[in-house]
């Protein structure tokens, strides 16, 4: 079978713009970036999401000799700023600093989400684990003799729906860590969420919140100040970081095997070329292995990970499932 000119000149073309094609990701990767990053944080500033976002775009611009630029988009317990990730392009100059309430809880509490956190993200990497912390208002723990979790609950059973629990917003792990405190004792709390868990942390230090169950970086600072009294942590075991306060689970009765913790990590929008993908993880893990960066998330209560895309993934679909059935059983609603 013999060919024109013309079709050979036709298939040697297609050829070359397959091979552009394919080789386009390739040299996309190695050059990337080659200009400022965004790391959208779905919460207001001040809370632990921020806190750990700009812990990790500090030592990213270092590694990569660009901005990354801290874009704070709060609102509907972290799906405002989710779907914005999920839609932008997946080239990795968008990323999100996701939680275990926009990828954990969020699809088993919202009727209808506008994003699909398994199938429109790419996992980065685990970026750290912290737990909850149970804090009150230092003001209403003196005046009411409250010292630790057994009196906070009597008081909770004495004075049911007069006490306020701020969170960061509907589905955060700090709104269902409280959801299933409420739960396990049989007590009531009026929910009132916020757009980020620094709004609800100057709303309890000022009184008009009565307590709330924090992540321990963020609630770190106002606790070791007096500004707010802390009860028990959610973890099955005291944190380093707070080696004096027990675990809810230590007061045992009701709470035996209360535990509720919060993870926080690194996402891209889906289809991000899987080089971008490592590229990014293998950064974030040197950064959080090092120890000028561990040791400050750890004295803030924060357990470091970096693991890889596939670990990561696999917690995702790890934790959808776990927090599902608190949900369900907590009874826990959109406020």
């Amino acid at each position: 079978m013999r060919f024109t000119r013309r079709q050979v000149c036709r298939a040697l073309a297609a050829a070359a713009v397959a091979a552009a094609g394919i080789a386009a990701p390739f040299a996309q990767a190695q050059n990337y970036p080659t200009k400022p990053i965004t790391l959208v944080v779905p919460f207001a500033p001040a809370g632990t999401t921020d806190i750990l976002a700009r812990a990790v775009g500090a030592e990213l611009s270092k590694a990569f000799g660009q901005q990354v630029i801290i874009d704070n988009r709060p609102g509907a317990g972290g799906n405002v700023g989710a779907q914005l990730v999920a839609r932008a392009p997946a080239d990795g100059y968008t990323l999100l600093m996701g939680t275990v309430g926009t990828h954990g809880i969020n699809q088993s509490l919202y009727p209808k989400l506008p994003y699909d956190p398994i199938k429109d993200f790419a996992p980065v990497t685990l970026v750290a684990a912290v737990p909850n912390v149970l804090v009150l208002n230092t003001g209403l723990a003196e005046k009411n003799g409250i010292k630790d979790v057994p009196g906070f609950v009597k008081f909770l059973r004495a004075n049911p729906g007069k006490l306020n629990m701020a969170s960061s917003g509907n589905g955060t792990s700090i709104h269902l860590s409280g959801e299933l405190f409420k739960t396990m004792t049989r007590t009531f709390m009026v929910h009132i969420p916020y757009r980020g868990s620094g709004p609800a942390l100057a709303d309890l230090i000022g009184g008009q919140a009565d307590v709330m169950f924090d992540n321990l970086p963020a609630a770190m600072g106002h606790i070791k100040s007096g500004k707010l009294v802390a009860l028990g942590v959610t973890s099955a075991k005291p944190s380093p970081a707070l080696p004096n306060v027990p675990p809810i689970a230590s007061a045992g009765g009701d709470l035996a095997g209360y535990e509720a913790t919060s993870w926080f990590g690194i996402l891209a929008p889906a289809n991000t070329p899987r080089d971008i993908v490592n590229r990014l993880q293998q950064e974030i893990s040197k950064a959080l292995s090092s120890p000028a960066v561990a040791e400050k998330l750890v004295a803030q209560g924060a357990e470091p990970v970096g693991n890889t895309p596939e670990q990561f993934a696999a917690h995702i679909q790890a934790e959808t499932k776990k927090w599902a059935k608190v949900v369900k059983d907590s009874g826990a609603k959109v406020d």
